[in-house]
């Protein structure tokens, strides 16, 4: 891979994981909610899903996914039931002021990781991305699987770059939030966005 072809794919990548999705909407909620500390947890889940998808799409199953609609299915269909649900969680989030000292309930870290983890795997169509992103950087002339890892290695790094701008911008929206009425608007918002990306996952087709 020449490096003009991996200045592409860095651009390509970097202005793809900019557009909103389940996964920075949910790295903004959990920086308001628990702090841009707790934050980090829940992006390591992210990230450890993405990499899950990147090394499953790297060894065939966005290949398999593909010619296996039924397989597909079920995952979107789980993808689906999983964003609704954090949907209608979000909609119903108790609220209070920050006046009050009322911070919400407080999640363990486990409890962030795995949530992080669930949602950044809700959506199988990652792997087919990834399965049709990867061969069009990859010179056959050259190592495989180095170039593989330069190409997974560079998706993290600037996925992990945008994670922190949401979690940051999510803590500077925090003190907007302070008023119980603002927060009861912000979490229907999300509510709404979570169920909306559901949606959309339920017309995806492999």
């Amino acid at each position: 891979m020449s490096l003009h072809l991996w200045w592409l794919y860095v651009t390509a990548v970097f202005l793809i994981s900019a557009t909103p999705g389940p996964n920075m909407l949910h790295v903004m909620t959990q920086s308001i909610a628990h702090g841009p500390r707790k934050a980090l947890v829940t992006m390591a889940g992210l990230m450890s899903a993405v990499l899950l998808c990147l090394i499953a799409s790297a060894l065939g199953l966005g290949a398999l996914l593909k010619a296996s609609p039924r397989l597909f299915d079920i995952l979107r269909y789980a993808g689906v039931a999983y964003l609704i649900w954090l949907g209608i969680k979000a909609w119903r989030a108790p609220v209070g002021n920050a006046d009050d000292g009322d911070a919400g309930p407080i999640r363990s870290a486990r409890a962030l990781y795995a949530t992080g983890l669930l949602t950044g795997l809700s959506n199988p169509k990652l792997i087919i991305f990834a399965a049709a992103l990867f061969p069009q950087f990859i010179d056959l002339a050259r190592p495989f699987w180095l170039q593989l890892a330069i190409l997974i290695v560079s998706f993290v790094v600037i996925e992990s770059f945008w994670y922190s701008v949401y979690a940051l911008g999510g803590l500077r929206l925090a003190r907007w939030l302070a008023p119980a009425n603002r927060q009861k608007l912000f979490n229907r918002g999300t509510g709404l966005m979570f169920i909306g990306f559901g949606g959309a996952l339920l017309g995806a087709r492999a």
